[in-house]
């Protein structure tokens, strides 16, 4: 048996195979390794590349309208197009942000002093037609059970004002991240054929028989949930907000920031309009009140007119990818994550449909 041994290791020597293992198996370490390096490098950038990829497919119609109405001036198409995403964010959006911030900071300061309560009702909810008795015992009971209930969860609660507190903090950097994502998208809209042409060519190694329709397909699926489903919700919470803040409604940032995710997952903002127009009524005048209902009104009826237009005929991706995009996406990037994590999941899943699709029509041809 030593014989046999020592001849397979004279044979293994003799040849080199062996050698060429050990050399294989260190140059795909090496290379494992470096991959796992770049990519501990990029991860923080990866947000910031794929919502400005976003803004520049989803907005490249504009920019390419832009573009020839200034006699074909991309760079100047590019410029003007960066300014207006910037002021609109840097106009509305960061006022409501700070008013998001600023009533997350009030949350967790009541959470930690454990003095969290429900108001009880106006005695003029009673003198209500038809409903106002039933609803000043309904709201009454609910503020004192509700009450006593916080009562006794607040100690459990406390460390929920420590999350909140690093959620509000994490604003900041999710505001510097928007601003990178912007500009970026500027410096992509001129390269925009170029690098369609660029992952067309990647892409003819992966799937060469459809590659163009791939492409097409995610472009579409990114502008339609870009235009129909995230820029909807924030047209609708930008408005909410404005009517929020003009009302006075405590925690006008934080509803606001409720009326986006709502309607990003179509839900719709009836969950925060209805207790808010409630609250209203109580508070306000009969004038005051009516013109904050027909508001509200009108910015909830908002999806109704703007989704038939931007979609067309709707959005083929399940509301259930949706919502689970806007929560892993939440969860793994931040803020950020709430509006790529949507867009992303919806493209893969469209792309994956395709796929599945065209396997099983060769299937059965």
């Amino acid at each position: 048996m030593a014989d046999v041994g020592e001849a397979n290791v004279k044979t293994f020597r003799k040849d080199g195979s062996g050698v060429e293992v050990i050399q294989l198996a260190i140059r795909l370490t090496l290379l494992a390794l470096l991959i796992y390096w770049s990519y501990v490098i990029v991860r923080p950038f990866v947000p910031i590349l794929a919502w400005g990829i976003v803004l520049a497919v989803a907005l490249y119609p504009a920019y390419n309208w832009l573009s020839a109405h200034l006699g074909q001036r991309p760079r100047w198409a590019a410029v003007i197009m960066t300014l207006v995403i910037l002021a609109v964010f840097l106009g509305p959006a960061t006022w409501l942000g700070l008013g998001l911030v600023e009533g997350l900071q009030s949350v967790s300061a009541h959470l930690t002093a454990g003095d969290v309560e429900i108001p009880a009702p106006p005695e003029s909810v009673r003198d209500w037609p038809i409903v106002g008795a039933r609803l000043y015992d309904f709201w009454n009971e609910a503020s004192v059970n509700l009450a006593a209930t916080f009562r006794q969860i607040a100690p459990h609660l406390k460390p929920l004002a420590g999350l909140i507190l690093t959620v509000a903090g994490s604003a900041g950097t999710g505001t510097l991240k928007f601003l990178a994502s912007v500009v970026l998208a500027g410096f992509l809209f001129p390269a925009g054929p170029r690098l369609v042409a660029a992952t067309r060519l990647a892409l003819t190694k992966i799937v060469p028989q459809r590659t163009g329709d791939f492409i097409a397909l995610a472009g579409a699926t990114i502008r339609t949930v870009a235009q129909g489903v995230i820029g909807i919700a924030v047209v609708q919470s930008l408005l909410a907000g404005v009517g929020l803040k003009m009302a006075d409604v405590p925690n006008a940032g934080i509803l606001a920031f409720a009326v986006l995710v709502l309607c990003i997952v179509q839900i719709g903002a009836a969950p925060v309009f209805i207790p808010v127009i409630i609250w209203i009524w109580t508070v306000k005048d009969f004038s005051t009140a009516l013109l904050i209902t027909i508001y509200l009104a009108l910015v909830g009826l908002t999806d109704n007119v703007l989704k038939p237009l931007v979609m067309g005929r709707g959005m083929s991706t399940p509301v259930l990818v949706i919502f689970i995009g806007v929560i892993g996406g939440t969860l793994a990037h931040g803020i950020i994550g709430l509006f790529v994590g949507p867009i992303l999941l919806a493209v893969a899943w469209e792309l994956m449909m395709a796929w599945i699709g065209e396997k099983e029509a060769d299937s059965t041809g």
